[in-house]
């Protein structure tokens, strides 16, 4: 009885120890990027400043400030693990396929590595997005609000506090990149067929909706930043139900042939 409950136990075991070897590979590498990321900290935080520059236009006068003598260090190394985290993405993808690559048939594995492959992508996409179009652009919007050299006396000037600036840019490039992956998780959700491309259309309009309440909470309050992700968000929902359509037919023809033979 001992002996059968080992060997029903051995799998489990088995695969559990995989999972922590994977998981050890994801951390080490984690930590060697962490080590890397804060000592290029500096450089890192400089180049993420570039959406704030180019709305500035000159910056001859212009500074970054932090109120608490722990912000600048709390703030580095925060920066330090999302930079880390963010390099880590691609490692942690391959080591999840690899972990349940040899548990898939054949045309399993045929159907989700393109999916795999494209996660990245997709995430690198929307943060590129954020970084390049729409952070310049909201940056401008709040900067208008100054009135440097107006008919007041007083000027009102912006200067951003680092703490602040990161939160908020971490904020637009995690909330971008993630909404990116909304075509690969309907491909997903329609290959084990919880849903269909007929649903999809069905609820059009209720997804639109969300969509764009999701935008407005992610992205700062204004129009610029809402429309900038709520609009390509509906596009690939959108090609989402082009690619299940198609997918499903084939799917079908497939099926046809298999029958015919």
């Amino acid at each position: 009885m001992s002996e059968e409950l080992d060997l029903s136990k051995a799998p489990l075991l088995t695969h559990l120890i995989e999972l922590r070897r994977r998981l050890i590979y994801c951390l080490l590498f984690f930590a060697a990027a962490f080590a890397v990321s804060y000592n290029f900290a500096d450089k890192i935080y400089s180049f993420l400043l570039q959406p704030l520059e180019q709305a500035f236009g000159i910056v001859e006068n212009r500074r970054m400030i932090y109120t608490g003598l722990h912000e600048a260090f709390f703030t580095y190394l925060k920066l330090s693990c999302f930079t880390a985290f963010f390099f880590t993405i691609p490692l942690i993808l391959i080591q999840v396929w690899r972990f349940l690559a040899p548990g898939l048939y054949s045309h399993e594995r045929r159907s989700l590595f393109p999916l795999f492959l494209m996660t990245p992508i997709q995430f690198v996409a929307g943060a590129t997005l954020a970084f390049y179009v729409v952070m310049p652009l909201a940056w401008s919007f709040f900067i208008s609000f100054e009135s440097i050299g107006g008919e007041s006396s007083l000027a009102v000037a912006l200067e951003a506090r680092l703490s602040e600036y990161l939160n908020i840019v971490i904020q637009l490039i995690i909330g971008f990149g993630l909404c990116f992956e909304l075509p690969i998780l309907l491909m997903i959700l329609a290959k084990v067929g919880l849903i269909s491309a007929s649903s999809l259309i069905e609820h059009r309009r209720h997804a639109v909706v969300c969509i764009f309440l999701v935008a407005a909470f992610i992205t700062p309050p204004d129009l610029i930043s809402q429309i900038a992700l709520g609009t390509p968000i509906v596009l690939l929902y959108e090609l989402s139900i082009v690619l299940i359509k198609l997918t499903q037919a084939d799917a079908t023809r497939q099926m046809r042939k298999r029958a015919m033979q």
